[in-house]
């Protein structure tokens, strides 16, 4: 008998139709030669540290660091008797098929390991469930030892989890009680550096100083159409964002301009420009377009693309890194659009601009990971099924995809430099000539970047041309802080981390694995750090708590530095090359952890927040801290607000 093992019964129910296996069993599906299994998620998880020993009940720094020899994992109560029913399948099988998704690699394998399964193996890898899709798969079987470094990578950065999350939070929890908190210090190799971003923003928001500044605003007409022109201030006059920040040289060149009456063009350059269709979407991307253009939280986001993948079979594979198609997909376009339409026939017109031999940049072989960009698939979808929030995540990745068949959106930009009053003047106008993709795609992450007024259509002018002055404002501005990070904008923060790294071999690193987290993670890191009480939302808007701000302050710079989780990234790429092996990866590991608790077990942390009190400046919540002259109360935003009470005796704790 030949059993499949899958992540979840809807999956397993999938595979088992395609196999013919539909005879009910105890937690499977039986076939003449085939039976179909699964793990409902993961049976199993890493063991705590009281199963290495019963001195690890109680959180001691005097036990630290815990470094397993024999590491341990341990059967979910909940799902025990499905787990009881694989091990009695497991015994029985001839031969087993993976047919797990990427991410449960390690699922699979800790359960025929701790079963001690060791039969012929092969892997089934699927980009969708359809059945078109799974029959394409099953034809195409892997083996076992393909994938078998997958495993390694995601239990070496399992154990690396563990050991961080275990030894540093059992580290900062007794430390953070002795400062008066009664709380866990919850401290992850990629949660603290999430934390972190959030903490740098809030940061940035409460020492930012506004800064006044001033715009000249100039309207013209030529040959009777009329357009905007903005005052280019001096050199000496202005800062490197060519803003002008002294008021009088810009009153003097309102009275100069509007005394001039006439300004003359003095030189022209007009540039063509294409731009091709956005990619199909990976998952981060599909969650922060999501996040700003329909409100839609990472998780949920998350949550509807799997739905779409498992239960409506209307797109592929959600937890992608990979906005790219392989090339042999090209041949599957007339029926995916086949598909489309039929799901949808007020698609009609659409079609008819779409030009189906048209191959985008999107099918590229050379930037296909180990599962490519999210698409919908080649059998049609029951839009009636789907909810209002499915179906708006369905036609954003519908739409992308039909984006790939239009052409690429095409217009002349041109610069106009202008003379008025001895004043120079400058204007920037967009002729668009082919709409291409825009006119599918208005505002889906692809919205242009360029202010309205440098998307203006200018008059023909030339060399020389004179155009009429009819109105000229004086604008008083000012600069603005940064904005609060919503979940959309910090999952595009945790994958282009590298903008924030200096160090060169660590950014260039960051860039080559996609940042902090993964597609399959990176959403359950925010959410439990919403849940752990260290980010708080506002709206869209996301804020670190004071705890938080302490933490961060708190943790060694290497546990909190995106940079860290560069070196680690790079180590288990090595692994999952086969030039790096676990068990030297989990001892270079254990023996940072031990050298980081020897260095912290000495620290003392802030106290917690003053009842009652709040920062004078921003109204944040206030900290007990020690200066030069002794105890004050201050922002938990500090050093970057400077806001601070002194501490009286009868201020207590809470």
């Amino acid at each position: 008998m030949r059993l499949s093992l899958c992540e979840k019964p809807p999956q397993g129910r999938d595979i088992a139709k395609v196999l013919g296996a539909t005879r009910r069993g105890e937690g499977c599906l039986i076939g003449s030669d085939a039976t179909v299994t699964w793990c409902i998620g993961n049976l199993l998880e890493a063991a705590p540290p009281e199963a290495y020993g019963e001195q690890y009940k109680n959180w001691s720094l005097d036990q630290l660091p815990i470094i397993p020899k024999q590491w341990k994992v341990e059967i979910k109560p909940k799902t025990n008797a499905q787990f009881k029913v694989i091990k009695r399948l497991l015994s029985e099988a001839s031969s087993v098929v993976i047919a797990t998704d990427r991410e449960g690699e390690m699922i699979a394998r800790e359960l025929l390991e701790l079963c001690h399964y060791r039969g012929p193996l092969q892997r089934l890898w699927l980009s969708a469930l359809n059945e078109a899709s799974i029959r394409k798969a099953l034809a195409v079987l892997k083996s076992g030892e393909e994938t078998f470094p997958l495993y390694h990578a995601a239990l070496a950065r399992n154990r690396a989890d563990w050991l961080i999350g275990m030894n540093l939070s059992r580290l900062f929890t007794p430390l953070g009680r002795r400062a008066g908190y009664d709380g866990v210090l919850s401290v992850g190799r990629v949660q603290t550096p999430t934390l972190r971003l959030v903490v740098d923003r809030d940061r940035a928001i409460a020492s930012f100083v506004p800064v006044p500044y001033w715009d000249v605003e100039v309207n013209l007409s030529s040959m009777g159409q009329r357009f905007i022109a903005s005052w280019l201030p001096p050199s000496s006059g202005r800062d490197e964002a060519g803003r002008c920040l002294q008021q009088t040289l810009a009153r003097q060149a309102l009275q100069a301009i509007t005394g001039g009456k006439i300004a003359t063009v003095l030189s022209l350059q007009t540039e063509h420009c294409r731009e091709a269709p956005p990619l199909p979407f990976d998952l981060s991307t599909l969650q922060e377009v999501c996040s700003r253009k329909l409100g839609f939280g990472v998780q949920e986001v998350l949550n509807i693309a799997q739905a779409l993948y498992e239960t409506h079979k209307a797109t592929t594979y959600p937890r992608s890194d990979c906005r790219f198609l392989p090339e042999n997909m090209f041949d599957e376009v007339p029926a995916v659009l086949k598909a489309l339409l039929t799901t949808d026939p007020a698609l009609q017109s659409a079609f008819g601009r779409l030009d189906r031999s048209l191959r985008s940049r999107a099918w590229n072989d050379a930037k296909v990971t180990a599962h490519h960009g999210i698409i919908p698939t080649t059998e049609p979808a029951n839009l009636a099924r789907m909810s209002e929030p499915e179906r708006q995540v369905y036609e954003l990745i519908r739409s992308h995809y039909l984006a790939q068949f239009l052409p690429h959106h095409e217009f002349d930009r041109t610069q106009v430099e202008l003379e008025c009053g001895g004043q120079r003047l400058t204007a920037v106008g967009k002729q668009i000539l082919v709409h291409g993709w825009k006119g599918l795609l208005d505002d889906d992450g692809t919205k242009d970047d360029e202010p309205s007024q440098q998307s203006q259509v200018l008059p023909a002018v030339q060399q020389g041309t004179q155009c009429t002055v009819s109105d000229v404002e004086l604008k008083d501005r000012r600069t603005t802080a940064p904005k609060p990070l919503t979940e959309g904008e910090l999952i595009k923060t945790m994958k282009n981390v590298a903008k924030l790294v200096s160090d060169p071999r660590l950014k260039q690193k960051l860039r080559d694995t996609t940042g902090i987290g993964t597609e399959a993670t990176r959403a359950s890191i925010i959410k439990a750090l919403i849940d752990r009480g260290y980010l708080l939302k506002n709206k869209r808007a996301l804020k670190a708590s004071a705890a938080a701000h302490t933490l961060i302050e708190s943790v060694p710079a290497a546990v909190a530095d995106p940079g860290m989780t560069a070196i680690w990234e790079q180590a288990l790429d090595e692994i999952e090359a086969g030039r790096l092996t676990l068990e030297a990866f989990v001892a270079k590991q254990a023996s940072w952890i031990a050298q980081l608790i020897e260095h912290c077990g000495t620290l003392s942390l802030a106290a917690p927040v003053v009842a009652g009190q709040r920062c004078p400046v921003y109204n944040n919540t206030m900290l007990q801290r020690t200066g030069k002259s002794g105890l004050f109360w201050s922002c938990s935003r500090y050093p970057a607000c400077k806001g601070t009470l002194p501490l009286k005796k009868e201020t207590h704790r809470q």
